[in-house]
């Protein structure tokens, strides 16, 4: 059993939502890596048809994220984009930040310092 995983095996990753001006804001806590990367991928690519799918993900919460992580991000930011919406990240910890600057996904999603940048960006 590594650091990242609770006695039972069970994802230490949650996930909520909710809709501001028509941008879904998904709050995530806890760990990302690959016993979580099914709970963030459902959570950042559910959408409903019509309307472009906007996303925010509101990171605060996350102390760590290793490369599963980062893939879904990067699968989330085509499958949105594919969609004619879009993905950001909001308010990262320093830890996470300081993973997705080494990566670059900085440079493919938009990152910002707060939940409510994202938001009016």
């Amino acid at each position: 059993m590594s650091g990242h995983e609770q006695a039972d095996g069970s994802s230490r990753l949650s996930a909520a939502h909710r809709t501001v001006d028509g941008v879904r804001v998904v709050t995530l806590h806890g760990e990302i890596d690959h016993t979580g990367k099914d709970v963030l991928r459902d959570a950042l690519t559910q959408h409903e048809a019509g309307a472009p799918p906007r996303v925010v993900a509101d990171l605060s919460g996350v102390s760590f994220m290793d490369s599963s992580g980062i893939n879904v991000l990067i699968f989330a930011h085509q499958h949105l984009t594919d969609a004619q919406g879009w993905l950001r990240i909001a308010a990262p910890q320093e830890a996470v930040h300081r993973v997705l600057t080494l990566i670059g996904i900085d440079t493919v999603i938009d990152c910002h310092p707060t939940l409510e940048d994202a938001l009016n960006t």
